[in-house]
């Protein structure tokens, strides 16, 4: 029985996306709930699975090409694995005699640089061919496989294939843009172009945070049941309490009208392999220290693996960057339009300070906040930050509510 594949269903705000990898070929088995490819929008990716035991019998759409919500993709053949599974087998006769000596990560650069793979020399176990081997055959310049070879099995011509220019020991890889990256390089530009933005500065004392963290994180894992109290939720918390005392912060601008929102939905940038992300902690006034910390390492967990959804990254009404996770000192961050406001925090470094006439070293932070001067006075950035401030360097006040 012929089933159709089809690409999922999109939300409103995205028009369309992009076939970014097949994990399937043609005449491939598939048990049921297997990925057989991955769906790149402007915001996520999404995984297509078999929708049972079969074959996958036709791709209609190959990589790189673009798709609309629910548009035909492939054609799957359910119950048709016996039948299915010959003529693959036929296919990929040519690279049985080594196909259990190359790793996946190898056969994909062999693939993409038409290597021939009798010509590495492997120095994994058995004679494996690993990736570093594959890499090091290419740096000798050595000729690629012969054109007159037994042609690839069939696959779908893939639009973003890395390509490599090699000049004696120098070596360029040129790899088209992502759809995501470039949407994020889109966004980012735009946000400078069409909002006034202006950042203002300032630090805060982290000792107060940090000692209480170190008095309480062990308690904490252990009544929380593993989850592990960090700097974030103390952030997130100061600024849901400064948002509700400054709205124009946690408001967004339509066109010529300014969105004040009564809730606070905070996103929390996430740095992946396919670009920044920001998924959003939702109504975080009633959420407590623990429910942030569980639901910013989720995020971070499926962030790393390609599982942040759509719903993840929809809303949010102001946004906060770690750079100091990176090493950062110092940055100016970009507004996540149409949010008016971003905070960036920064690396907690030891510096001398003045208290009360003498110089003692403490951990600093310098705080950052971009906002939209056509929302924001600058008396009202400054506040909103200093409130920030006041809450971190006295955490009980955030408890007080005070």
């Amino acid at each position: 029985m012929s089933i159709e594949i089809k690409a999922p269903t999109f939300p409103e705000s995205v028009a369309d996306g992009t076939v970014a990898t097949w994990h399937k070929q043609p005449g491939e088995a598939c048990s049921a709930d297997d990925l057989i490819v991955d769906i790149e929008t402007d915001k996520v990716v999404l995984e297509v699975v078999a929708p049972q035991d079969g074959v996958l019998k036709e791709i209609i759409k190959g990589e790189g090409d673009t798709v609309l919500s629910d548009e035909i993709i492939a054609i799957f053949e359910a119950g048709a694995a016996g039948s299915a599974a010959a003529p693959a087998a036929e296919t990929a006769s040519a690279e049985a005699g080594d196909a259990d000596k190359v790793g996946p990560a190898a056969r994909k650069l062999i693939d993409e640089n038409n290597l021939d793979v009798n010509q590495i020399p492997g120095t994994g176990k058995n004679g494996g061919i690993t990736k570093e081997d594959v890499l090091g055959f290419m740096k000798t310049g050595a000729p690629a496989a012969a054109s007159t070879s037994a042609p690839a099995p069939a696959k779908a011509a893939p639009a973003a294939v890395a390509v490599n220019v090699v000049e004696g020991d120098r070596v360029e890889k040129r790899v088209p843009m992502t759809r995501l990256r470039a949407t994020i390089a889109k966004r980012l530009v735009e946000a400078q172009q069409t909002a006034a933005m202006l950042t203002t500065y300032n630090e805060v004392n982290m000792k107060p945070v940090m000692e209480l963290r170190k008095q309480y994180k062990d308690l904490f894992e252990k009544t929380h049941n593993g989850t592990r109290l960090g700097f974030m939720s103390f952030f997130v918390k100061a600024v849901t309490e400064a948002l509700k005392r400054f709205p124009a912060v946690n408001a967004s601008i339509d066109g010529n009208d300014m969105v004040y929102h009564g809730y606070q939905d905070i996103g929390v940038a996430v740095s992946t392999d396919r670009g920044l992300m920001v998924p959003v902690l939702r109504d975080t006034d009633a959420m407590g220290l623990a429910d942030i910390e569980a639901t910013i390492a989720d995020f971070g967990k499926r962030g790393r693996d390609g599982k942040l959804g759509m719903a993840d990254m929809q809303g949010g009404t102001f946004t906060i960057t770690n750079g100091g996770t990176f090493g950062s000192l110092m940055s100016t961050p970009i507004l996540n339009p149409p949010q008016t406001a971003i905070l960036g925090m920064h690396k907690i470094q030891d510096r001398p300070m003045a208290v009360n006439g003498e110089v003692v070293i403490l951990p600093m932070m310098y705080l950052a906040l971009s906002y939209d001067h056509r929302m924001i006075d600058g008396k009202e950035a400054v506040q909103f930050l200093v409130t920030v401030k006041s809450l971190l360097e006295d955490p009980a006040r955030i408890l007080l509510d005070v």
